[in-house]
């Protein structure tokens, strides 16, 4: 009996299981969403930034918070995470709103591009389940909500979470079944919108969770109303959403996390732009394929260096784009003084300037 019941627990203990297969095997790319660590923050540096009403603001890359109502927020980057992470997302609440209208609401989102989606054949009889798992902290205990949505809006299904205890990191796992019907895209475009919800208005609740539905909804009734409380907070990292059943995070390297970054923003602080005329330079930049012909513009004050004289000359410039596509674009910087026709300058970002130009693809 008792070499038996060895012999069965040396059975138990080499049992193959995901997590083993998982921890030594290479099972390729896993985890649909990118930078789910919180560790590449191209526009901000780490550094808190205050949620304009309405205004998208990015922190870190790829991780959207938009609110729409009179309570305010920050957002940033911060080395506070469970073990096995370094970084997360922290949004505090800096002015309250306690009775949310109809139309109200505060979201952290995340847009996955249609083509990274395709295998997963949803709108279709095959599609396939997938898990999504993620590290959660906030000062607010009580039920929260997922909410996964088409590219269009009009399919939606809410799945809850409880935070049960205050300030305390926790590992939700939610199972995700595939919509078989509606359109999700395989193109370019939004294929699935993720969604944490931290507040909303009645116009957004939906009694009905864990199945589809049509229309675009952010929790039920019971959703915590994070901006209720003066100085609240909520912290996201190691968000992975992948096919079948849950596995170990997926930790990818810090230069290829930033590479899959930029195929959505990407930020230029160098270059060669000769002077056209005088105020204006003019330039190409060529870099790695974007999702698609980005927006470009321009933060806080350029500087430009004449690289005969070392010296600099700055504007709040005016971005244009002469031509653009996925993979370059021509642009004109303009409103700089002093400069001399047909003499090279380079752009650049010195410590005591915050500006770069940006070019922007986000879904």
């Amino acid at each position: 009996i008792a070499s038996g019941s060895f012999t069965n627990a040396k059975i138990a203990s080499d049992a193959i299981t995901t997590a083993k297969i998982a921890d030594t095997v290479n099972l390729g790319r896993r985890n649909l969403l990118i930078n789910g660590a919180m560790l590449v923050d191209q526009r901000n540096g780490g550094a808190s930034v205050t949620v304009s009403n309405g205004v998208d603001t990015f922190c870190p890359d790829r991780f959207r918070f938009t609110e729409n109502h009179s309570g305010t927020f920050t957002i940033e980057q911060v080395s506070d995470a469970p073990v096995g992470f370094e970084k997360s997302s922290k949004i505090t609440v800096t002015g309250t709103d306690t009775s949310l209208g109809a139309t109200e609401f505060a979201r952290i989102l995340q847009g996955i591009e249609g083509k990274n989606i395709s295998h997963l054949n949803w709108g279709s009889a095959n599609a396939k389940t997938c898990t999504l798992s993620f590290y959660v902290k906030s000062s607010v205990t009580g039920q929260y909500y997922v909410s996964i949505n088409n590219g269009s809006t009009n399919r939606n299904m809410l799945k809850g979470y409880t935070i049960d205890a205050a300030n305390t990191w926790e590992k939700k796992t939610i199972q995700i079944i595939g919509d078989t019907t509606g359109t999700w895209l395989t193109t370019n475009g939004g294929g699935i919108f993720l969604m944490w919800t931290l507040g909303t208005g009645s116009t957004y609740q939906s009694s009905t969770t864990d199945s589809y539905q049509a229309g675009f909804f952010m929790g039920k009734s019971d959703q915590i109303n994070l901006a209720a409380t003066n100085s609240a907070t909520w912290q996201l990292t190691g968000a992975q959403l992948e096919v079948g059943t849950a596995t170990p995070f997926e930790h990818r390297s810090f230069d290829e996390e930033l590479f899959l970054c930029q195929r959505y923003f990407q930020l230029i602080s160098g270059g060669c732009f000769p002077a056209a005329s005088s105020g204006t330079l003019e330039g190409s930049v060529t870099r790695r394929e974007m999702r698609a012909a980005p927006t470009i513009g321009a933060t806080a004050v350029l500087k430009v260096e004449d690289p005969s004289v070392t010296t600099y000359t700055q504007a709040s410039a005016v971005v244009t784009t002469v031509q653009a596509d996925a993979f370059a674009e021509k642009m004109q910087l303009k409103n700089f003084s002093g400069l001399s026709t047909q003499r090279p300058y380079f752009l650049r970002n010195p410590a005591s300037s915050s500006g770069q130009v940006t070019l922007e693809a986000e879904l």
